[in-house]
């Protein structure tokens, strides 16, 4: 048959499910991403703490083991909502670490190398590509985020029976929906950076950075202007005072839960805008 005569026909095989074009990606940066040492070194020294907290879990249903020490620690071994505040405020700074090493290798190379173009080509929109990067991060933070957490509250509830469990179910949601939203936010100032700067090195400068400034930032407007609600501009302050609440865990004098959570809302808009402007497949520069 002659070259011309062969037209264009359209594929008749299996489509994959768009779920499954998503996962594509997950695939190949996990197994990418857990072949970098510092990557590794993070996860490796970010499980000592939750091993910690199992041992100390463990110590407050053995009182046989601290009985000579003193009436006094029976008040400090408990397990309650401040234990969990605790573990949860120390595991998100290696969340932060986890972010920014992870994080801007993800996107900073297809924007410098021009390779948009070719993944929006495919079947997946711009939306499925940030959801796919999202996923990636979200799943590495998970690895010292809410599965320890998990583990951790899943021994306490087995050493402390089924009555324990019942009264005290919602510690156990509050630390996974807690870690959720702080691994998606972060998950959204790594992209950002990433697609801000390009530079890989930078942009993980950037996220550290992005905390320590509003950190600092808010503390400063506090100081000078008196003002209690500046610590809304801070989001780990931000997060903080959304996991006491969610806890259980006396908050002190500051903004409140719904004062937080709008801060944090519209700083993942302005995030997400970061990311609009700058997935593009066609740039024009003037």
């Amino acid at each position: 048959m002659a070259v011309y005569r062969r037209g264009y026909q359209r594929y008749q095989g299996a489509y994959t499910s768009h779920f499954t074009r998503l996962l594509a990606f997950p695939r190949f940066s996990w197994r990418r991403l857990m072949s970098q040492r510092l990557v590794d070194i993070v996860i490796i020294v970010s499980l000592f703490w939750p091993v910690a907290c199992m041992l100390f879990v463990y110590l407050c249903h053995h009182t046989e083991l601290w009985q000579g020490l003193g009436g006094g620690l029976t008040r400090i071994l408990s397990v309650n909502g401040q234990f969990f505040h605790v573990f949860m405020t120390v595991q998100s700074v290696f969340a932060v670490l986890l972010a920014a090493l992870a994080g801007p290798g993800l996107i900073a190379p297809d924007l410098a190398n021009n390779a948009l173009p070719l993944y929006f080509s495919r079947p997946i929109s711009r939306l499925d590509y940030v959801l796919a990067r999202i996923l990636v991060l979200v799943g590495m933070i998970s690895f010292v985020t809410w599965i320890p957490g998990l583990f951790v509250f899943g021994m306490q509830a087995g050493m402390a029976g089924w009555g324990w469990l019942v009264s005290n179910w919602r510690l156990g949601a509050a630390v996974f929906a807690g870690f959720a939203v702080w691994s998606l936010l972060l998950s959204l100032v790594a992209l950002a950076s990433s697609a801000y700067v390009r530079w890989r090195i930078i942009a993980g400068a950037v996220v550290l950075g992005f905390f320590f400034v509003l950190a600092g930032a808010a503390q400063m407007i506090k100081q000078v202007m008196g003002a209690d609600w500046a610590l809304a501009l801070n989001p780990g302050e931000a997060m903080s005072r959304i996991w006491k609440v969610m806890l259980g865990v006396e908050l002190d004098a500051g903004p409140g839960p719904w004062a937080c959570a709008l801060a944090l809302s519209v700083t993942a808009l302005i995030l997400c805008w970061i990311l609009e402007r700058k997935l593009r497949a066609v740039e024009v520069v003037s």
